[in-house]
């Protein structure tokens, strides 16, 4: 949805890309308020999550060495020792926004996978899943950056409709809750669904992996230029920054007339012997 060739590059090229320092603080800051829950309740302090912080980079760069790479020229230290504060802010600023002394989650990064009638497959990790003693359900999800404008609200939300979707054709219950948590800015922002938001998000998502199935038959992924294209590790082999892309690794069919690779279609079935799966963010 954000640009068609960077999921080109991403999911069939497979082209490498530098790990960032945002993205990663945001990795740490998840793994710090999955493990805070391990604790009893009255040990759930701002205390004891901050100083997890540094134990939780120690099992990141375990997991991930590559990761070292982004502190590699910080030989005194003092980059990665502001970074990790700046992480450590985050977590901080939680315990102004909700009270887990107060929170049981029946689930934390919770993998989920479903399949469509149509045959298409979705599946993604949920941060959070809280089950109230009446039954009803709350999604949460937390973001380390600011809370975007009420313009911009609806795409946030798509993600957490996404999993909304996934656990109503899971479970049969609609969550009664979406909640996205901004670390960064100190806000929320909740969503009530109902059955309606759910169709359309599962229209929507058929007519995306149409399109993404024609597209990757046909070769035609487009650029959508924006703002993030400053951010991306493809310049070079984009061509709106005069790059070329790789050669394309699959065979190629040529578009039937009048279809429009980028457009919306009818919803897709499933084929033998292709995999068929979207994964929520």
């Amino acid at each position: 949805m954000q640009c068609p060739l960077l999921y080109r590059f991403r999911v069939i090229d497979r082209l490498p890309e530098r790990p960032s320092e945002a993205a990663t603080r945001g990795t740490l800051v998840h793994a710090v308020l999955e493990r805070l829950f391990d604790n009893p309740a009255v040990e759930r302090t701002a205390g004891r999550a901050t100083a997890l912080v540094p134990a939780q980079w120690d099992r990141l760069l375990e997991s991930k060495p590559e990761l070292s790479e982004l502190f590699a020229e910080d030989a005194g230290g003092e980059r990665l020792s502001r970074w990790l504060s700046e992480a450590a802010g985050l977590v901080e600023r939680w315990f102004s926004l909700e009270d887990p002394t107060r929170l049981e989650p029946a689930e934390r990064e919770l993998f989920v996978e479903t399949e469509l009638e149509s045959g298409l497959r979705l599946r993604g990790v949920i941060d959070r899943i809280d089950v109230a003693p009446t039954g009803e359900v709350r999604i949460v999800d937390y973001k380390t950056g600011k809370a975007p404008r009420p313009e911009y609200a609806e795409g946030a939300l798509f993600q957490m409709k996404f999993y909304a979707l996934v656990i109503w054709r899971l479970k049969g219950v609609v969550p009664r809750r979406l909640q996205l948590v901004y670390l960064g800015s100190g806000d929320i922002l909740t969503y009530d669904p109902v059955v309606a938001d759910l169709e359309r998000v599962e229209r929507k998502l058929l007519a995306l992996w149409d399109a993404i199935r024609l597209a990757t038959e046909t070769g035609e992924w487009r650029p959508r230029p924006t703002k993030l294209c400053g951010w991306c590790d493809h310049q070079s082999v984009c061509p709106e920054f005069g790059g070329t892309p790789p050669v394309y690794p699959l065979t190629v069919r040529p578009a039937e007339p009048g279809q429009d690779v980028q457009g919306r279609m009818d919803p897709v079935r499933a084929e033998a012997g292709r995999p068929v799966a979207l994964e929520g963010p």
